[in-house]
């Protein structure tokens, strides 16, 4: 059974319904040990910078959510692994307690990598008693917060990735994080569909999730937006066409940029997305443009959709081509056209939508309530999913967003006019 056909608010009464939640609890947190299983213990331990986490500290919080939210306020009797652990692997809830500073997560030598891992088996096994046992009557809480936390780690999964490539490109061996990472390999060889537009007649839509389907708060309530007419692009823009746009000097005309955007290149000295090392670069050794991913340094793929883009960036070009970035109304809207191509599986994809709740919007009861609401300021929505996006995660409806300068995210864009 997938995430997207369990019942959750069926009675535990059903040993199938039992064993398939429990297969999906384990196939889950079995792929967050696999994305792991590539890096020693060092590697594990690494903080690049405040805005990531190191992979030993990404499987112990995604274990402590299930110890925090289920297993200690809803199992009688549960024990908990360590004490300590509380205030180390909280992120941010307010709700639940005090925590480490986050920018402060890669001093946590202690505890060791083999502790952590002794945590999650110590977690695992305790759901696996309390999904066997859990009352009828609790089950609609421990469903509901047990496939949050799924979701929730899976979130976590795209991070190791993501925040590890980051850890690796401050390396000066660029180390490979797995050269046969395939969903990065199958990108180089795909050609690019041809670019054409997609015409939507706009009008009334209705946007944000529906359905009995899981989704984030965020997603909801779904309601109606009026759209004008618009086109689409039907894929993603290529690194051989922002090869274009550096070529033409786009990192040198402020008129192509936003103001903040501006001042953030004079600010960093950006030249090029982040990760593409330029023929001049000593550190790739080439005299062509190269690109360091996942799989190591490898020649930049003209064809490839763009990647590691800030939104700023993202801007920039649509303005140098005479167009511009879809409202995340006009992506949801889109994305069922005859033609929408690259939805997800490649880049997220910014859109020029700030993270505002919709209209009607509650967040969770509880400390769940924290998961999405509080950050809905100062943040940009993206829409799609990436490469390192868990299959079956992503949907039409699903709002990621992060602030504007963001770019060691696989982000990407889309045109529109």
């Amino acid at each position: 059974m997938s995430l997207s056909t369990l019942d959750r608010h069926r009675l535990p009464d059903n040993a199938t319904l039992r064993d398939g939640w429990w297969q999906a609890y384990r196939n889950v947190r079995r792929h967050s040990l696999n994305l792991a299983a590539p890096l020693s213990p060092e590697d594990q331990c690494i903080q690049s910078m405040a805005d990531a986490s190191p992979t030993k500290w990404h499987l112990a919080h995604t274990s402590w959510f299930f110890e925090a939210l289920i297993l200690v306020p809803l199992c009688p009797g549960y024990r908990v692994f360590d004490d300590h652990y509380h205030y180390l692997f909280n992120s941010y809830y307010e709700a639940l307690g005090p925590r480490h500073p986050r920018p402060q997560r890669g001093l946590l030598t202690r505890p060791a990598h083999a502790e952590i891992l002794a945590y999650r088996q110590h977690v695992d096994d305790a759901m696996a008693r309390h999904l066997d046992a859990c009352p009828a009557a609790n089950w609609p809480q421990t469903a509901s917060l047990l496939e949050l936390g799924l979701h929730h780690e899976q979130q976590h999964q795209e991070l190791i990735l993501t925040d590890i490539l980051h850890a690796f490109a401050c390396n000066p061996l660029l180390p490979a994080y797995d050269t046969h990472f395939g969903p990065e390999l199958a990108l180089t060889i795909q050609p690019a569909p041809a670019l054409s537009w997609l015409d939507h007649p706009g009008g009334l839509v209705q946007i944000g999730h529906g359905g009995d389907g899981f989704a984030f708060d965020n997603e909801t309530p779904r309601h109606p937006v009026w759209l004008q007419p618009f086109q689409i692009a039907n894929r993603l823009v290529t690194c051989g066409e922002f090869l274009a746009f550096i070529n033409d000097d786009g990192y040198q005309r402020p008129t192509l940029w936003l103001s903040d955007g501006w001042a953030q290149v004079q600010a960093e000295g950006w030249q090029a997305p982040t990760y593409w090392l330029s023929p001049d670069d000593p550190r790739a050794a080439a005299a062509e443009w190269m690109q360091f991913g996942l799989t190591g340094v490898r020649p930049l793929q003209l064809n490839a959709p763009v990647r590691n883009l800030s939104f700023h960036e993202a801007c920039a070009y649509a303005e140098w081509a005479g167009a511009r970035l879809p409202t995340e109304f006009e992506w949801e809207a889109a994305c069922h056209l005859s033609g929408f191509q690259q939805a997800t599986g490649v880049a997220w994809q910014w859109t020029r939508s700030g993270y505002d709740p919709y209209p009607g919007f509650r967040p969770l009861a509880g400390a769940a309530g924290e998961y999405n609401g509080k950050f809905m300021v100062g943040q940009m929505v993206l829409r799609g999913g990436s490469l390192a996006t868990p299959a079956g995660h992503a949907r039409p409806t699903y709002r990621n967003f992060f602030p504007p300068p963001a770019r060691w995210q696989f982000t990407g864009l889309r045109l529109a006019r």
